[in-house]
């Protein structure tokens, strides 16, 4: 669970801080300007949001991560790894002739590829990708930081849409929403109203909360779950990686959550398409979106069509290429 509170209908909501800065006042009035202040950061983006659409995306021209070994070390597993990079247990295990269960040993040498686009939204700010699975820090123009996410379950999604940070805090208390102690009641498990900061508060050291209501990115004390669907609609990060994120940003920072399976990307001339699955069942035909990409984008006569297909048909998402090579 890595969820806030919820004394309405929100999946999660941030709860008190060890001061007892939130309060349940606090808590009514964030809810009440949330809308408004949604609604100014999308007029905010709507410039590069619009020319970059969920449904149409731009062609691209930057990728993250890379083809790399890694040696295993005691305590790791295939979930663990991919979790910490950014790349499918399923993926990872293929890449290795491994099953996505077997057991590492220490030492043994893993091949990772962990290339993914980078989506180009907007020039500062937070972009994060639900399908991706990915969050990205831009400055100034520059990419600051990427890293993986864990997201909302099918059944509990991640929203999508412009949003602002909203509040910074360290050590929060989690003030268990209703909706999740209704589920912890129905699932046979003892009903926590509060969780306090330490080692069994799911929200980890740090929190950032957005302006979609009640939502935010927060740590986590279960880095496996990291690139996974399990959250209750909060943005999971690793310690890490959210305490960086933490120092760089402010409250009134921007940022988008998306929902974009299908990316492509030209870099120096070299073509990489990118394709997730469709967790919660919003873009099914993804080769009639391919192909009125490659229209748009001018890219007919370069892309080999049949090695996306396959990268379609996979939905593995790792940026590969699908340059097409004269004879």
């Amino acid at each position: 669970m890595a969820e806030h509170v919820k004394n309405q209908c929100f999946p999660c909501r941030r709860a008190s801080s060890r001061n007892g800065i939130a309060s349940d006042e606090k808590s009514r009035r964030i809810n009440l300007i949330s809308p408004i202040v949604s609604l100014l950061c999308f007029f905010s983006l709507f410039l590069h949001s619009h020319a970059a659409s969920q449904d149409k995306a731009p062609v691209e021209d930057h990728l993250i991560g890379g083809e790399f070994s890694y040696v295993v070390r005691k305590g790791d597993s295939l979930t663990g790894i991919g979790a910490r990079f950014g790349v499918g247990v399923g993926v990872l295990a293929a890449d290795n002739s491994l099953s996505p269960g077997s057991l590492l040993k220490t030492g043994q040498q893993l091949r990772v590829d962990n290339r993914h686009i980078v989506p180009n939204i907007v020039s500062d700010g937070i972009v994060i990708n639900i399908p991706q699975r990915m969050l990205f820090y831009f400055k100034e123009r520059r990419l600051i930081r990427s890293f993986p996410v864990g997201l909302g379950r099918h059944d509990w999604p991640t929203p999508t849409g412009p949003f602002k940070i909203v509040a910074k805090e360290e050590d929060p208390i989690w003030d268990v929403p209703i909706s999740i102690q209704d589920e912890m009641q129905r699932e046979g498990k003892a009903v926590k109203t509060c969780v306090l900061p330490g080692p069994d508060n799911p929200l980890g050291k740090h929190w950032l909360g957005l302006s979609i209501g009640g939502y935010g990115i927060h740590g986590t004390i279960a880095p496996t779950s990291i690139y996974q669907f399990q959250t209750h609609g909060c943005i999971r990060a690793h310690p890490d990686d959210i305490a960086q994120l933490f120092d760089d940003v402010s409250r009134g920072t921007p940022g988008m959550l998306l929902y974009r399976r299908l990316m492509i990307a030209n870099v120096g001339g070299q073509i990489y398409l990118e394709v997730h699955r469709d967790v919660y069942k919003k873009q099914p035909d993804l080769h009639a979106q391919f192909e009125e990409l490659v229209r748009i984008l001018n890219l007919e006569s370069q892309v080999d069509r049949e090695l996306a297909t396959d990268i379609i048909r996979k939905q593995d998402g790792v940026a590969r290429e699908i340059t097409r090579r004269l004879e």
